[in-house]
């Protein structure tokens, strides 16, 4: 399937709306819940989605069209958010990642990408050259795993709990 920018800033538009109507309201118990021992609670998600916003999906992309494959993208650590979001709310997570993700379409619509500059490379620390194409459509994927990710850690709480139902379950491992 072919990319397309337009197409992929309709799903990124939604992500933010998405997280919000998920989680906005609800008790810790379903916010605050993990798979286990080093996994992500929902909390945790918006916090990783937030630090993305902010550190790499744009910012990489203004890097890559400054110094094409010439600098390698700064890292991008992962876990940031565990320590940046301690005492913060998930309202605030969730209203700071709406008004960066608006920002940052923003920012992407003004730079007017011709489908020429999605063929320009930058070099990432791990995979080295990439293209500006593979960089968008990473940003998209992302959103959506991480959405699914979110829906999965909140149906796991009721695991044990839904009894026979779980074999018709796939998000159970049913």
């Amino acid at each position: 399937m072919a990319f397309d920018l337009q197409e992929a800033v309709q799903v990124l538009r939604r992500t933010p709306g998405v997280v919000s109507a998920l989680l906005a309201g609800l008790p810790d118990a379903w916010t605050r819940a993990t798979e286990g021992d080093g996994t992500w609670s929902p909390f945790d998600v918006v916090g990783h989605l937030v630090h993305g916003e902010r550190t790499d999906w744009i910012p990489r992309v203004e890097h890559l069209l400054r110094h094409g494959d010439t600098v390698v993208f700064p890292p991008f650590v992962r876990d940031a958010m565990v320590e940046q979001n301690r005492g913060r709310s998930l309202g605030e997570l969730l209203d700071t990642f709406a008004s960066l993700r608006a920002s940052n379409l923003s920012r992407l619509d003004a730079l007017r990408l011709a489908p020429a500059d999605l063929e320009r490379t930058g070099l990432h620390p791990e995979f080295g050259r990439v293209t500006l194409r593979q960089h968008l459509a990473t940003w998209t994927a992302h959103d959506l795993d991480h959405v699914s990710q979110v829906v999965r850690v909140m149906a796991v709480r009721y695991r044990d709990v839904v009894g026979p139902w779980r074999a018709y379950l796939s998000i159970l491992g049913g």
